[in-house]
């Protein structure tokens, strides 16, 4: 058994007639929580589809799980990824343990004509209680705050006790204090859960958990650099991806970005 969990080698992909990713090559093992950095329009969103199994290349290869995409039931292979995006559009109103149970099914809302196990209900009930909402059987989706339906569907994403964990900008639209508590949040799972691999997307250093171990930088759809992320994430890595002179600081785990200044002469 291979420690590989997400195999990406030569992958392009073209839309309405224009290649928008040139020959990205990454790979991501157990236990390893890669970031993927760049400025609007990079393409990250696109290598995240092709990590969580909704879009083929269009050459090159993707290896998710162990298995190929092209060769195998997308549908199934998603089953074992767990996804957090903000944008999530549930419309039942619907308690944070509801959401999490919809990390079995698979479905945005409640699904039709499904029980949940005793099992499955404990299992939601740990994870709501591991993301700091258990003593809230109150809330409802509708008036959850931005940083509660995070929380919520980080115990959705968990609910299958997937391999991969993909989160796509988990802290967009959250104030302050909120976002360092989804940030806490996910910094607790990934020191409780091991063996989990994750790949987060953002364009902002300050979104970056402390339990962050790799990045990869791209820009115009191709990889400027990747590797460990204390080496990667720096001043002139970032500089040249977004293509302004940023000073790139670390501070006890956390990363900051600010335009550099110009020496007063």
């Amino acid at each position: 058994m291979t420690d590989e969990v997400l195999r990406l080698e030569g992958v392009t992909f073209r839309r309405n007639g224009k290649e928008i990713l040139h020959g990205i090559d990454l790979v991501v093992r157990r236990g390893e929580h890669w970031a993927l950095l760049g400025p609007n329009g990079a393409g990250k969103s696109t290598i995240l589809g092709f990590c969580g199994a909704q879009e083929h290349p269009s050459t090159g290869t993707v290896d998710v799980l162990e298995r190929r995409l092209g060769r195998v039931d997308m549908q199934e292979l998603r089953r074992h990824i767990g996804h957090v995006n903000p944008r999530h559009p549930i419309r039942m109103p619907l308690s944070p343990t509801e959401v999490a149970l919809t990390g079995f099914t698979g479905t945005i809302d409640r699904a039709i004509r499904w029980s949940p196990t005793d099992v499955e209900r404990d299992r939601a009930a740990e994870l709501i209680d591991m993301v700091g909402l258990g003593s809230r059987p109150d809330l409802l989706w509708p008036t959850m705050s931005q940083g509660e339906r995070g929380r919520s569907l980080i115990a959705r994403a968990l609910a299958p006790d997937p391999a991969l964990l993909l989160l796509d900008e988990p802290t967009t639209g959250l104030d302050v204090a909120a976002r360092e508590q989804l940030l806490e949040t996910i910094d607790l799972l990934f020191r409780t859960h091991g063996d989990l691999a994750s790949v987060l997307v953002t364009h902002h250093l300050e979104e970056l958990p402390e339990s962050t171990t790799h990045a990869m930088v791209i820009a115009d759809g191709r990889v400027v650099a990747a590797g460990p992320a204390a080496v990667t994430i720096t001043s002139e890595v970032i500089s040249e991806a977004f293509r302004h002179p940023i000073d790139v600081a670390r501070d006890e785990g956390r990363w900051s970005a600010r335009t550099r200044r110009r020496a007063v002469v």
